[in-house]
């Protein structure tokens, strides 16, 4: 209560005597950002509701009240309905705060928005613990908690979106400086079932727990421990940074940048060594967002880093919107769109870079949905990485490419073909015999397709990798090493798998442009490969400056919209008899 006017101004959630794991529940309710505060309390004068003066309040929380609260109202356990609970259940329930949904109480002062506000948070306590205490009944493990992540802790999906929706209703109540987060950071980790594949799912288990240990910590170094942070599935976690906690302007981008810092280092799981990279997305809220089109603006951020050429870090406001379909959604229906043919096939012509004529095509993947439209291949891999779907969504991009590439017309058969493999292709037992098949299928000339090797940092049997991919040459087939400068490339792998061509990773290729030192650093990645016998390919090419600078430097190919973007069969045909 104030104590000018003792107008209701909070709650309080008390419970007759804490235990362990009733502090435990309270330090993750405060986790979630729900300003509810648990205390000890004598509770058998009045079960159903209690006040609890100032002395009660105070040395018996870590949470700081304001000093105008005299008291606050205590909401306890009333399943018993206006009976009070007898001995014998509170100690079985072991003090076990908060009401039970469904019971309700009638209070004897007028009903405002702080009041409304602050019953609210306590609604969704109620709600953590009677989840909790269900669970419980039923014999289940404390660890099946639906509001964490069973793997690693943090926070859950659902909590998430259900601590973000009652941040952004109370700022809607509360108006202008609010309890809406100051921004919402979506990182996602690159492709990471390739990992599984390569190391086995134990590992890539530990990796995902570790990566978000580090996530954590570096949230808390910058932020505090009031941000939300949690897992929303698969390789993707989110951070919420709760606008009273922003000191700084950039807070959230240099948050993002340490993140990314972060899990790009190492990590050491049974003796291997593993590397990372990682996108965000950083969305900021608009008044009339829910959690879904802010997350969906997060998502939406995420994509945009993905398939960025400049920046690992992408930002979207509320007046930019929140751009493409809820992930939830689109995660249920790209497993649908295998097999409706939703996925269909683009190219990106390659040209050579002294005749600038159109010597080969690499394909990639669009998603033509129903009712979105196309769908570009950050937010399509975006899905898969999120539903673990990313080799079989592989697989069909190899297998509708060869067989739409087999039937091109005449003017296209001198072109070559290249299909992405990535390090968890090459892991699948079966895989030469599997791809071979493929090619015989679709009638495509072994000798003019390329397989491009993704990833190759992530192969764990480099050995074997050599051998398969020595099976393909001896069938006519030729190899890439495909975005040579990042961190998922090393030299030693540039040896010992024997490519016949080198990708410049467009971030290199632009490097062209920088200063002499970037430019220095190129020009030793392109004699290297020349000395090795690999032909140079540069991706990313967007301007006739960096083209004449590549092409003076002994870049062979170039690809980029320089010249064309990625094209339909159809547009392919009319770009080759233009030429």
């Amino acid at each position: 209560m104030n104590e000018l006017d003792n107008r209701v101004i909070g709650l309080l959630v008390a419970g007759a005597g804490m235990s362990a794991r009733e502090q435990e529940l309270a330090r993750r309710v405060r986790a979630l950002g729900w300003h509810v505060v648990p205390v000890d309390a004598r509770m058998e004068d009045a079960p159903a509701l209690a006040l609890l003066d100032a002395r009660n309040i105070g040395g018996q929380t870590e949470y700081r009240l304001p000093p105008s609260v005299v008291a606050c109202i205590a909401i306890i356990d009333g399943a018993a309905g206006e009976g009070a609970e007898d001995e014998a259940e509170r100690r079985e329930n072991d003090g076990t705060m908060l009401l039970s949904t469904g019971v309700t109480h009638f209070l004897p002062w007028p009903v405002d928005e702080v009041l409304l506000s602050m019953t609210l948070e306590a609604a969704c306590a109620v709600a953590l613990r009677a989840k909790g205490s269900d669970r419980e009944a039923d014999g289940e493990e404390e660890g099946a908690d639906s509001d964490l992540d069973p793997l690693t802790g943090l926070v859950s999906r659902d909590a998430a979106r259900n601590w973000l929706e009652h941040r952004l209703f109370l700022s809607r109540l509360q108006g202008e400086g609010g309890s809406a987060p100051a921004a919402c950071l979506l990182i996602g980790i690159s492709r990471f079932d390739s990992v599984n594949a390569a190391y086995g799912k134990a590992i890539g288990d530990i990796v995902l727990l570790r990566a978000a240990q580090r996530i954590r910590h570096c949230v808390e170094e910058v932020v505090g421990e009031s941000a939300l942070v949690a897992r929303m599935g698969g390789t993707e976690y989110l951070v919420a940074i709760a606008a009273e906690t922003v000191t700084e302007a950039n807070m959230a981008r240099d948050l993002a940048r340490l993140i990314l810092s972060d899990v790009a280092n190492p990590f050491v799981a049974e003796e291997r060594v593993i590397r990372l990279t990682a996108r965000c997305g950083i969305a900021e809220p608009a008044p009339e967002d829910d959690a879904g089109r802010l997350l969906r603006r997060a998502s939406a951020a995420l994509a945009d880093a993905r398939r960025s050429g400049t920046s690992d870090i992408c930002v979207r406001t509320g007046e930019q919107g929140p751009a493409g379909g809820d992930p939830d959604r689109l995660d249920a229906d790209l497993r649908l769109a295998l097999d409706r043919g939703e996925i269909g096939i683009v190219y990106q012509p390659q040209y050579d870079s002294h005749s600038d004529r159109i010597i080969g095509v690499e394909a990639l993947a669009r998603w033509n949905h129903p009712e979105l439209g196309q769908l570009d291949a950050g937010t399509l891999f975006e899905a898969a990485d999120r539903s673990d779907y990313l080799l079989p969504l592989s697989l069909h991009i190899q297998q509708a490419a060869l067989k739409e590439a087999g039937r091109w017309p005449q003017c296209l058969k001198g072109l070559r073909l290249s299909i992405n493999v990535t390090a968890g292709d090459l892991a699948q037992e079966g895989f030469v015999d599997r791809l071979l098949t493929m090619v015989a299928e679709s009638g495509f000339p072994y000798d003019r397709l390329t397989v491009e090797i993704t990833e190759s940092g992530l192969i764990e049997n480099i050995e074997q990798a050599e051998q398969l991919l020595q099976q393909l040459r001896q069938r006519g087939l030729r190899v890439a090493i495909d975005d040579f400068g990042t961190g998922y490339s090393s030299l030693a792998y540039l040896k010992m798998l024997h490519p016949d061509y080198l990708k410049i990773d467009h971030g290199l290729s632009r490097d062209i442009l920088g200063t002499a030192r970037d430019r220095i650093i190129l020009r030793a990645i392109i004699e290297m490969a020349r000395s090795l016998a690999l032909t140079v390919i540069a991706e990313g090419v967007e301007s006739e400056e960096q083209l004449t600078l590549l092409a003076r430097e002994g870049c062979d190919i170039y690809q980029g919209f320089l010249r064309s973007p990625a094209v339909s069969s159809g547009e392919l045909e009319e770009l080759v008899l233009k030429a």
